[in-house]
């Protein structure tokens, strides 16, 4: 965990949770797992504050318990997740897909899990069916049915899941308290969702009818309504089976649409749709984790093709033959059978698109220039001062400068290859090379420093203009209460003018300097989803073989230099022998 991810934590646990939270989060991050007694300790907050932060933190999954690491009668020991932190920075676009999918159902439930961490169902679909209620027509209502059937469907694709039981715990759900240290687990690792079978049953919940519009007298009245909620006696025959959003199913999916974009640019619209019918078909049935999908044969893409796109059977094998033979490399061939079979791969396509991304990367920074010398670097692996000048046609005074530049930087790296064991710099070889892993961790950081610079001046921009926001806000209930009780429009225009133009100008400012910073939060987001991507596919354990290949991939080059050197050196050596020789006679 780096300096720039616990800043980028504290900044969004301030502005979701508030300042205690925050503070006590950030204490977790920074000195690892801790007691009650030293984060109260440390944190210089009541007891009362710190337990009601942790259980914030529970319920979100931004912190765990886990036995004393002395032994049985040791405190509960509490740690922070950073991980499960950094995605409330993609809660926005976890709501837009789910909207996008599933409509404003499937939007409103992925919001109301994601407000408050874990939710049963019943509560789920009661919750989302009285908003849809209040966003209708007078006299039109949800169904709770309809709700049901968008919660189950999301199951069924696996975008959402049952919470983990806990383990050794008294209680369920969020009847789990911060200082319940005699329930301390007996296992200090955590289950995870999977583990399970019950993780994608849906129960049968016995909820049956419509919404109800709440009255005008009730609508204020949310605090009670929700202590009620807590005591309401009725059940629904799911009691204690707590669900939550599965991130790493939207993570898969917005892999997906990236291959899918990618694929789209670099050849057409048909081979993208052609490669989105296989991740379709395989998105349940494959891990999160896998370096491939499952093999499928032309005959079954063929028949699970959208009925729009009428492409007969051989141009299909054409298509797919293109695909495979692409340097991209994102599908591949894993068989005959079935008139072949075909797989997407999915840990090649993210190294490529990493790859795309850090030569961009240069080209923004540093010109076109540095970017063809960082591109030829990429697929030489290994290469001279002097080489550089010439592959890159670039003049050598030009060239070097921007070689230094890079090396700055930490995006180029040299490496000294001696002739002789005393590293004279007249016997060395000094080769460049970019080592694309090390990179992608370097530029992660940066995009983590990028998104805290970024957040932090959005809340200095609101900060600064605070009274002005209040102002208007204020003047905005003030007018939507005047149009429920059926005012006169000359009331409204009065209400209206007393923010003066330029308070309104300056208003129309602020908000387009937050539009701005939030879309560049967003767009650099997907900048580090796809690093993080890539980096979590690269270090991951796969097969023995797969580690063998890539080791002897990586390494290929560096061996031949050291059969070059050690070659060099020899006779080196067998020249200094006969020097000798030759004097001594």
């Amino acid at each position: 965990m780096t300096a720039q991810e616990v800043r980028l934590c504290g900044l969004l646990l301030q502005e979701h949770f508030g300042e205690v939270v925050e503070k006590v989060g950030r204490n977790l991050l920074k000195s690892g797992t801790q007691n009650l007694r030293a984060i109260v300790h440390e944190t210089g907050l009541s007891v009362d504050l710190v337990k009601k932060s942790l259980c914030v933190l529970m319920q979100h999954g931004a912190c765990s318990f886990i036995q004393g690491r002395k032994g049985p009668g040791s405190p509960t020991e509490y740690k922070a997740h950073c991980d499960r932190m950094l995605r409330i920075l993609r809660y926005p676009r976890y709501i837009y897909t789910a909207k996008t999918l599933y409509g404003d159902t499937g939007e409103l439930i992925i919001e109301e899990l994601l407000q408050r961490g874990h939710m049963t169902m019943s509560n789920t679909v009661k919750t989302v069916a009285d908003r849809l209620t209040q966003s209708m027509d007078e006299g039109s209502s949800m169904d709770y049915g309809e709700v049901s059937s968008t919660f189950s469907k999301l199951v069924e694709t696996h975008f959402l899941q049952r919470c983990p039981p806990a383990v050794g715990a008294g209680t369920t759900g969020s009847s789990q308290t911060a200082n319940s240290t005699s329930a301390a687990p007996a296992s200090s690792t955590a289950p995870t969702p999977e583990s399970f079978p019950d993780c994608y049953r849906v129960p049968q919940v016995t909820l049956i009818g419509r919404s109800k519009r709440p009255l005008a007298s009730e609508e204020g009245e949310d605090q009670r309504n929700a202590k009620k909620a807590k005591m309401d006696p009725e059940t629904h025959g799911d009691e204690g089976i707590y669900w939550q959003v599965n991130f790493e199913r939207f993570h898969q999916h917005f892999r997906d649409q990236t291959i899918i974009s990618a694929v789209a640019n670099k050849l057409d619209q048909t081979s993208s749709e052609i490669v989105r019918t296989m991740l379709r078909m395989s998105e349940v049935t494959t891990s999160s984790t896998a370096p491939c999908t499952k093999p499928l044969s032309a005959n079954e893409i063929f028949r699970s093709l959208p009925s729009t796109y009428n492409i007969p059977r051989h141009i299909l094998d054409q298509y797919l033959t293109l695909l495979v033979d692409d340097p991209m490399e994102f599908v591949g061939k894993a068989g005959e059978s079935g008139g072949g079979m075909y797989i997407v791969n999915l840990n090649q396509a993210l190294a490529n698109l990493a790859r795309a991304t850090l030569e961009s990367i240069v080209q923004e920074r540093f010109g076109s220039r540095s970017a063809r010398i960082f591109r030829l670097l990429l697929r030489k692996r290994h290469l001279e001062q002097k080489q550089v000048e010439d592959f890159a046609m670039i003049p050598a005074k030009e060239a070097k400068d921007m070689l230094y530049t890079l090396l700055s930087q930490n995006l180029v790296q040299l490496q000294e290859i001696p002739k002789t064991p005393d590293f004279a710099p007249s016997r060395t070889f000094y080769l460049y090379t970019v080592n694309q892993l090390p990179t992608a961790r370097l530029l992660l950081q940066n995009c983590y420093k990028t998104v805290a610079n970024l957040m932090e001046r959005r809340l200095f921009e609101a900060k600064e203009s605070k009274r002005l926001l209040e102002k208007s806000q204020r003047i905005e209930a003030i007018l939507a209460s005047l149009q429920a009780s059926g005012a006169e429009p000359e009331q409204l225009t009065e209400v209206e003018e007393m923010i003066t133009a330029p308070e309104k100008q300056q208003l129309d400012s602020l908000r387009l300097h937050v539009n701005k910073l939030d879309s560049a939060e967003n767009q650099v987001d997907e900048t580090i989803f796809l690093l993080e991507s890539y980096i979590s596919s690269s270090t991951k354990p796969t097969s023995f073989l797969n580690d063998v290949d890539g080791m002897w991939l990586e390494r290929k080059a560096h061996f031949d230099l050291d059969d070059t050197a050690r070659t060099l050196r020899h006779n080196g050596q067998k020249v200094e022998r006969y020097t000798k020789e030759t004097a001594g006679n």
